[in-house]
């Protein structure tokens, strides 16, 4: 079977680590690069001895596949030309800047018959799957994110840049849809949120806890879920899992080590099995709509909540 032809559109930070993942790929053939800063978009296409544009249009219909890591704002325009041209598109989270939009990409995407995959790629960590394989009626998920400042990311609130991982990741486990939501939340180091707390019903019963910080000390990535006679502590960042249950009377506990997998090149594995056909994506367009639901949401009822107590300080 011939090579996937795939483009990088924006060959920043995170566009780079994609690009790495497929160039990698003996089924995948990198054919180009654009970032709208030339000097970046030669200095990765000579890496990885592609073509380079510093103009993202010049790329359409040149790729059967697309990564799109552009900012936020620019994700629909983009995606959406990429789609209606005919490539496959792994989307980088969020999905897009506002609702309409993604649901639109959504519908841009069944009308093309392409597949659109957006990049959430915690549901690619190890430790995370083989939770999620063991879970049958998950009735508490509590769920932390911290992280130090870091400029890149905080052209969106914490909420964007980091929570919709775990709303993603909750509203997967929980398998059914949300019924009601609350939030709290502070500004600190930047002129949007940069703490928050939400907590996430679900009409089958499940709460949801999710906390997220960038202005932590150290970094933490932990997801609790508690079912009847279960409870299962991730610590994703580790790749450890530890299973609580009781038996005969008896409280068993066992650990399993799930260290050293690669989230990013599962999804790429997983967007060119979507791309072939061989398989759906994990992550779709419609998941990516509603994690960017329950972002919006949070962001919105955290802001409310700082207009009425804090004067919007």
């Amino acid at each position: 079977m011939a090579r996937l032809r795939v483009a990088l559109i924006g060959a920043g930070y995170m566009g780079r680590l994609h690009a790495e993942k497929l160039a990698a790929r003996e089924d995948v053939e990198l054919v180009a690069v654009a970032d709208a800063d030339r000097a970046r978009a030669e200095a990765a296409a000579a890496r990885w001895n592609c073509a380079s544009s510093a103009d993202w249009r010049e790329l359409l219909g040149r790729a059967e596949a697309v990564v799109v890591a552009v900012p936020t704002e620019r994700h629909a325009e983009v995606a959406r030309a990429f789609l209606e041209a005919g490539a496959h598109v792994l989307l980088e989270k969020p999905i897009a800047a506002t609702l309409a939009q993604a649901e639109d990409l959504v519908r841009a995407a069944r009308a093309a018959g392409r597949v659109l995959q957006v990049g959430h790629v915690e549901r690619f960590n190890a430790a995370f799957r083989a939770l999620a394989s063991r879970m049958g009626r998950p009735l508490y998920i509590d769920a932390e994110r911290l992280s130090g400042f870091k400029q890149r990311g905080a052209d969106v609130d914490v909420v964007l840049d980091l929570m919709i991982h775990d709303l993603d990741l909750a509203a997967a486990l929980a398998r059914s849809p949300v019924t009601g939501v609350s939030a709290c939340g502070f500004r600190v180091l930047t002129r949007d949120i940069d703490i928050a707390n939400a907590r996430v019903e679900f009409a089958g019963g499940c709460v949801a806890s999710v906390t997220a910080s960038r202005v932590s000390q150290s970094a933490l990535r932990k997801l609790r879920v508690f079912q009847p006679e279960l409870y299962v502590s991730a610590d994703l960042q580790a790749g450890r899992l530890r299973y609580v249950r009781q038996t005969d009377d008896a409280i068993a506990e066992r650990e399993e080590d799930h260290a050293g997998g690669d989230a990013l090149a599962e999804q790429a594995a997983g967007f060119v099995a979507a791309a072939r056909g061989a398989a759906p994506p994990v992550v779709s367009g419609e998941d990516g709509v509603r994690a960017l639901e329950l972002a919006l949401t949070v962001g919105r009822l955290v802001r409310e909540r700082l207009e009425r107590y804090a004067g919007g300080a």
